[in-house]
Parts: C-alpha cells; sequence; structure tokens
C-alpha cells in the first residue's frame, strides 16, 4: 500500500484548510465516519463542522481554566455555532497531564517535582511535532467520553500550539481509552509541518 504525506513548511494556522481538505478526502476514501479536531478558541472547530458535513465531528477544547483559573478559551458563541451544525463539544482533563500533571506544577512546597508517565508519552510523542501529541491526546480524550468507538478508525486533527492556532496535523488512529492507550494505532499519518 501506498499513500501520500503531506509536509508543511511551517507549523500553524496557514495549513488549517488544506488539513481539513486532505483529511475529508482521505475519510472519504477509508469510509471514516468520525472526525476527532483539537480547538482552543472554536475558530477551527466551526470551519471543521462546515468541512465534514455528514460525518461524527468531536472538538476537543483545553480544558476548563488550562491557562488562567475560571477561563475557558472556546467562546460561547463558537460552542453554539459548533453545537447548531450537529458537532459534538468536549472539555475534560487532559489525557496526558491531568491530576499528575500537578505534581510538578503544585504551589505547595512539599509536593515533589517529578515526571510521571503520561507526561514522559507526551514528550515521546512530541518528538513528531506537538501536532501528533495531541491528536493521539484527543483521540485518548474523545473515546473516555465514549464519542469515538475503539473499534473503528478516526482521523485525529491537532496543531502546534507554540505556531498560534489552527491545526497543520493529521492522523489516522484506531483510539483506545486512557486506562488502555498502548493499544492505540496510528494508523496513517496524512499531514504534518516538517520540522
Amino acid at each position: 500500500m501506498e499513500e501520500k504525506i503531506v509536509y508543511f513548511a511551517k507549523p500553524g494556522k496557514d495549513n488549517t484548510d488544506e488539513v481539513l481538505r486532505i483529511a475529508g478526502r482521505r475519510a472519504r476514501e477509508l469510509g471514516i465516519k468520525s472526525i476527532v479536531v483539537s480547538s482552543t478558541t472554536g475558530a477551527t472547530a466551526v470551519k471543521a463542522v462546515d468541512a465534514f458535513k455528514g460525518l461524527r465531528v468531536v472538538i476537543v477544547t483545553l480544558s476548563f481554566g488550562a491557562w488562567e483559573a475560571n477561563t475557558q478559551e472556546f467562546t460561547d458563541e463558537n460552542r453554539r455555532l459548533v453545537e447548531s451544525k450537529a458537532g459534538t463539544v468536549l472539555t475534560a482533563a487532559h489525557a496526558f497531564g491531568g491530576l499528575s500533571r500537578s505534581m510538578g506544577q503544585s504551589s505547595i512546597p512539599e509536593a515533589p517535582a517529578t515526571y510521571i508517565v503520561g507526561d514522559l508519552v507526551a514528550s515521546t510523542l512530541r518528538v513528531f511535532g506537538q501536532g501528533m501529541k495531541v491528536a493521539c491526546e484527543i483521540a485518548t480524550m474523545a473515546t473516555d467520553a465514549g464519542l469515538v468507538r475503539t473499534d473503528e478508525d478516526v482521523i485525529a486533527i491537532a496543531g502546534t500550539g507554540s505556531a498560534g492556532r489552527g491545526v497543520d496535523t493529521a492522523v489516522v488512529i484506531q483510539p483506545a481509552p486512557s486506562h488502555r492507550f498502548f493499544d492505540t494505532k496510528v494508523k496513517e499519518i496524512l499531514c504534518k509541518p516538517r520540522l
């Protein structure tokens, strides 16, 4: 089997429309029914529900308070738009972080600063680019929430946060829930930045 991988010269939002086009084409070719997309403010989410009409679109946001206590970056307006177009918005603890990440970020002096398995997995996946790490993580989160199945391939789409908003990575993945994460299979890399 031979398939094409698209490599972008630079990471970031300028790749968003092309990522959605590539993912849509491959979803049709493979008969994939579910697309999982990361989105911070919801701008990419709105584009995704328009691009993937007729498919199940699961949008995974940052967890509530991820950057600042008591805040959510995903706007209420974008949430309404996504849900009005049959998209599902998932906001939850990040699969690779959550409680474990607090060990290294605690304001309590007695809390040990240590690396936890989730951080090691995340750091390892980042060698393929931040989008690859996020794509695997959001597929896991959607599986944990019961929004995608473990016996069906999905396309997971994510981006490089340090490059700004938008997406630049897409993979075909057979997801697994967090308690069985290592059953996850990245079957195809559709596109990513050439870092």
